[in-house]
């Protein structure tokens, strides 16, 4: 058995299972190891990824009077379509956030040209044109739910006879907090009825636990990473723009911004960036 020590000399092997990705180095503070030793499945070695995560949000067509904010958020259809074209024509296998937890944990193999397909907020267009897009091609996706609009029927969002039928169809429904608030500065009772109460709520209809986690516009601090660790959150995804993952830094996880002006060349561009 390693030595807590030894173990933190395994920064120095840093692994990719991506081609064409430099050589980089981990940081780890002992925060960071105590952490990773909390993973039963965790082997011991520190590992750094290229895998795609890409960041979804709207994916309709544009209301009238639509504000700036929405403008940017949204992804028409037809646009969406040709992004899944291009990606299955391209060789790229979509992969859940499950594996690639157990890719940076244990060394699972991924496929190869592995990407993740994310979509914020758990809006209705999820459903009636997301998930059959994505099951045409045979892609899987990782959903971000806000749990309050699903409890309230609000009728823009899903309801959680859809979150539970994608569900059973192979998509991973996981939490994005129950109303969606900034995470900075609250306290405990506050971040855990937002967080392990979405998770919870997630869990009684789908019959599985959520062990991902999407922070509300990407914000989040010390005491928010705390509860997260004490909740049986495996991975974190934030609003940061980047393509490598690191074994030490799974509740800091960068994303690539999908927004409304990613035609299919710019989809190309960033996943061929090397950041």
């Amino acid at each position: 058995m390693m030595s807590g020590s030894l173990r933190r000399l395994h920064v120095l092997i840093v692994c990719f299972t991506i081609a064409f990705a430099a050589p980089l180095v981990a940081q780890v503070g002992t925060g960071a190891v105590a952490y990773m030793e909390q993973h039963a499945g965790w082997d011991g070695t520190y590992r750094a990824i290229r895998v795609p995560i890409l960041m979804y949000h709207y994916v309709s067509e544009l209301p009238e009077l639509a504000d700036e904010v929405r403008v940017n958020l949204t992804v028409s259809p037809d646009t969406f379509r040709a992004h899944m074209e291009y990606l299955f024509y391209e060789g790229y296998t979509t992969i859940s956030l499950y594996q690639l937890y157990d890719a940076l944990l244990q060394g699972t193999p991924l496929p190869p040209k592995p990407i993740v397909l994310t979509f914020d907020d758990g809006y209705v267009d999820h459903y009636t044109t997301v998930y059959p897009i994505l099951r045409e091609y045979g892609f899987t996706g990782t959903f971000f739910i806000i749990t309050g609009p699903v409890d309230n029927a609000n009728e823009n969002y899903l309801s959680w006879s859809q979150v539970t039928e994608m569900a059973r169809n192979g998509m991973s429904m996981e939490s994005h907090t129950r109303d969606h608030p900034e995470l900075i500065g609250r306290d405990y009772d506050f971040l855990v009825y937002q967080l392990l109460g979405a998770q919870e709520s997630l869990a009684a209809y789908t019959g599985l636990t959520p062990h991902m986690f999407a922070y509300p516009v990407g914000r989040y601090d010390d005491a928010t990473l705390a509860v997260l660790r004490s909740m049986s959150t495996w991975i974190a995804v934030t609003t940061e723009n980047g393509l490598i993952h690191y074994s030490d830094q799974l509740l800091e996880m960068p994303r690539l911004r999908i927004s409304n002006g990613t035609g299919v060349g710019e989809l190309a561009g960033i996943l061929g960036a090397d950041r």
